[in-house]
């Protein structure tokens, strides 16, 4: 059985005393043994005091983004060794802003999912089409693509650390979400290229995350589709009680 999990992405968000105040609601309300595995990511400058804040509950602490490079000359950079020496074994990598925003390719992320699972790091990989590829009908090929160019060249074993979260761009920030029905086609071809490329074994074992605007009113019918294994959270995250919600919508 695939594992289930809801992760929030903070972005930049939440000073330190914000942070602490929605952890400290969080392990209020959250459940002790929810039945998805819950992660939040809060940005670099909290995830210390969070992992300490979070450590005797089962909420895992991932961090936004890291570098390719394990060491050296890259100002403001942060590595895999760094995070995992906070207590930070989680990363999320190839998010839609980090893509937009930055110009990160999907040759650099291929590099920097590499670096990650080199250091046995768990690679939340993000990746989905923006509103001009759907109108287009080209967000098949665009999916395929993105996950050709930076994780079907991986071996195999790597799989074992890797989640993939379907981001639709054109339904993050917007108050658009695909529908239910719409994130299961979407899903069903990822798991469908995971197969052809991979292998059966690791499409039916690898998690796939739906990241595009999901809700309280919303999470219950889109994480009850077959191929949706949880969410991938933005803005929903930031409230202690919406948060916990959409964990218990399975």
């Amino acid at each position: 059985m695939r594992e289930k999990i809801v992760a929030g992405n903070w972005k930049m968000n939440m000073d330190l005393a914000e942070a602490e105040e929605l952890v400290t609601k969080l392990k209020l309300q959250m459940v002790k043994e929810p039945e998805a595995t819950v992660m939040v990511a809060p940005p670099f400058t909290n995830l210390y005091p969070v992992f300490k804040a979070l450590k005797d509950t089962p909420v895992v602490v991932a961090a936004q983004n890291m570098s390719e490079h394990e060491s050296g000359a890259y100002t403001g950079e942060i590595s895999a060794k760094m995070l995992k020496s906070v207590g930070v074994k989680t990363v999320i990598l190839g998010h839609s802003e980090r893509r937009a925003y930055y110009a990160e390719t999907n040759e650099l992320l291929e590099k920097k999912v590499k670096s990650a699972i080199e250091q046995d790091m768990t690679v939340i990989f993000c990746f989905g089409e923006e509103l001009e590829d759907r109108k287009s009908e080209k967000h098949f090929e665009l999916v395929e693509t993105q996950l050709k160019e930076s994780l079907f060249n991986l071996p195999k074993s790597a799989w074992e650390k890797l989640i993939l979260a379907y981001e639709p761009v054109w339904a993050i920030g917007t108050g658009e979400t695909a529908s239910p029905e719409q994130a299961q086609e979407m899903h069903k071809h990822i798991r469908t290229l995971i197969e052809k490329n991979v292998g059966k074994e690791t499409a039916d074992k690898t998690s796939i995350l739906y990241g595009g605007s999901v809700k309280p009113g919303n999470a219950q019918e889109i994480f009850a589709k077959e191929d949706v294994d949880g969410g991938l959270i933005g803005g929903a995250s930031l409230k202690a009680v919406d948060f916990v919600e959409i964990v218990n919508a399975f």
